[in-house]
């Protein structure tokens, strides 16, 4: 009899101990961050097809909103940010490990270029040159290619200059990459400020004449990420007009008022409130009014339940605003699954296609000139009635 139990506690001992190793094999802890300042640290993100290391960093400031944000694609995977209780949630689309990002991810905080958006017929003349791009979406090229900025690795700058942390990310494009020409060096710098802003610089300059529109694609959900529909925020909108597309979501070519129109949303309202009128759903650029300033407040989202407020400025001259019509509920990230309309894109921009209109803000970048943009999205929780009616 002992010599039997013997038997059964060792054989048990040796199941237990293949499970615990089958366990730790499928599902290894996580690696200890690196804490480079007080508010600022480092986690190594696993590793890239191609077999390159990926960093994520994470900033916090006073007020307990946290970002982070990796080297692949310079995304940001998460954003935690409070409610008028202090409860504090993910507020955009994501994944806690890597390979989702790189197998299924639509741009989830991606930064998009070498151009954000569609360009017709994946290809463009400039300055008597036709060029051709990688096409991926139909027969055009949507947000820089097959394997744009939003794939590609960057180089991390952490710092914490003056106590507020930040990374600046730098990546070269080669001449020629996706077929855009030109060595283009860009830099993405995310910065948290203690006033509860996530502040997005871009810079880049060029060795020859090509297009530039880089954007950030954050999918936002201010209830929290996997949590409910948008379609009961409440939005404004600081556009009078909206460039019209047609099925391909192409712009036709003209700038039209939004008065009248499902694309009104001059004054708050409900994001759901005429979606039905819109084929697909919103999937368009507004034309941004004037401000003073550098930047100019661009929209408000409020999400009335937990006050979280959105306010975005931004330098340029219009913004894409999208309510996740392709999100079908297979995604399965950080919060749970996401079905269509869980989120909405607010993508800083020029126009889209904005290399077949010549009468639009150009988007061509020269040798000796500097490409700068500046999107900041402004967290509060509630807007006072004069700020939510008024610019």
């Amino acid at each position: 009899m002992r010599t039997l139990k013997v038997l059964i506690s060792t054989f048990s001992t040796i199941l237990l101990s293949g499970s615990f190793a089958a366990i730790s094999k499928v599902a290894p802890p996580p690696p200890n961050p690196v804490q480079l300042f007080a508010n600022l640290s480092k986690t190594d993100f696993g590793k890239d097809i191609h077999g390159e290391k990926v960093d994520l960093y994470t900033l916090e400031n006073s007020n307990g909103m946290i970002a982070k944000v990796m080297t692949y694609g310079a995304t940001l995977t998460e954003l935690r940010v409070p409610d008028k209780r202090r409860k504090s949630v993910d507020i955009v689309l994501g994944f806690d490990s890597l390979k989702p990002y790189e197998e299924q991810s639509p741009y989830f905080g991606a930064t998009v270029g070498r151009f954000a958006n569609r360009i017709a017929g994946a290809k463009f003349v400039l300055d008597g040159k036709e060029y051709f791009l990688a096409p991926n979406n139909a027969h055009n090229t949507l947000h820089g290619g097959i394997r744009g900025f939003d794939k590609r690795l960057w180089k991390a700058e952490p710092s914490n200059e003056g106590g507020v942390p930040s990374v600046k990310f730098t990546y070269l494009s080669k001449d020629m990459e996706e077929g855009f020409p030109g060595n283009l060096t860009t830099s993405v710098t995310y910065t948290l400020t203690n006033d509860n802003e996530l502040k997005i610089d871009y810079v880049a300059t060029t060795d020859q004449p090509t297009p530039i529109n880089l954007t950030n694609h954050a999918y936002f959900n201010l209830a929290g990420a996997g949590d409910e529909s948008v379609l009961h925020h409440l939005v404004r909108i600081n556009a009078d007009s909206f460039t019209p597309v047609d099925k391909e979501l192409i712009p036709v070519g003209t700038i039209e008022p939004v008065k009248g129109t499902p694309f009104d949303f001059s004054e708050p309202r409900e994001i759901g409130s005429e979606i039905e009128k819109v084929k697909g759903g919103y999937d368009h650029n507004f034309v941004l009014r004037p401000g003073k300033g550098e930047s100019k407040e661009a929209a408000v989202v409020v999400e009335p339940i937990s006050g979280r407020t959105l306010t975005m400025l931004t330098t340029e001259p219009g913004v894409q605003f999208y309510t996740g019509n392709f999100l079908d509920g297979t995604i399965r990230g950080i919060g749970g699954f996401y079905p269509k309309n869980y989120a909405f894109t607010l993508e800083a921009q020029h126009f889209p296609d904005s290399v077949h209109q010549d009468s639009w803000p150009t988007t061509i970048l020269r040798p000796g000139r500097t490409y700068k943009q500046t999107t900041i999205y402004k967290f509060s929780q509630g807007v006072s009635h004069a700020n939510w009616l008024h610019n």
